[in-house]
């Protein structure tokens, strides 16, 4: 079994010598049993926090790196008026603490999220046209996810200083 340990950030796909698709909630587990794209055992033994994002690489013991790809899995795309409207339900959906996938393709701006009926209603109530279907889930990595120390709460550098309290909000301190 090929045993990833370091997170490589993106890569370009020739790097790889293998690529392991996952679908969101595999991605977001550090330690894993997995089949590569290949056919390949292999086992994730990453730190804890930050979500394995579509075309990340990882690195095996060995020196070998493997491609991380999101897998096509049910999914709600979400799709409404450009502006205001559009802002008012990432905003609206978002409050509820769930992942969510922003885009823009030739119909316009959408909101993307994992089948759930009260997020689904909640969106109609706001006007937007609810389309499910099957596509890869790769969501947004949110405002305190671009470092480890931030999935594991600790204080950011900076003039500011930000700190994650019990609650999971971020508030900004300024001494």
């Amino acid at each position: 079994m090929l045993k990833l340990i370091e997170r490589l950030g993106p890569i370009e796909a020739s790097r790889a010598s293998d690529t392991l698709t996952l679908p969101f909630e595999q991605r977001v587990l550090g330690r894993l049993k997995a089949e590569s794209d290949a056919g390949r055992a292999m086992g994730l033994f990453l730190d804890r926090g930050p979500v394995l994002r579509d075309g990340e690489g990882l690195r095996g013991e060995g020196g070998e790196v493997v491609r991380i790809r999101a897998a096509v899995e049910p999914v709600v795309t979400a799709r409404i008026a450009a502006g205001l409207p559009l802002a008012r339900l990432a905003y609206h959906l978002g409050n509820r603490h769930v992942q969510l996938a922003l885009g823009e393709d030739g119909e316009g701006g959408y909101v993307r999220f994992p089948p759930d009926h009260v997020l689904e209603a909640l969106a109609e109530r706001l006007g937007a046209r609810l389309e499910h279907h099957r596509a890869p889930f790769d969501p947004e990595p949110g405002a305190y996810s671009h470092t480890a120390s931030h999935a594991r709460g600790e204080a950011a550098d900076g003039e500011g200083h930000e700190h994650l309290h019990h609650h999971g909000h971020a508030h900004d301190h300024a001494h």
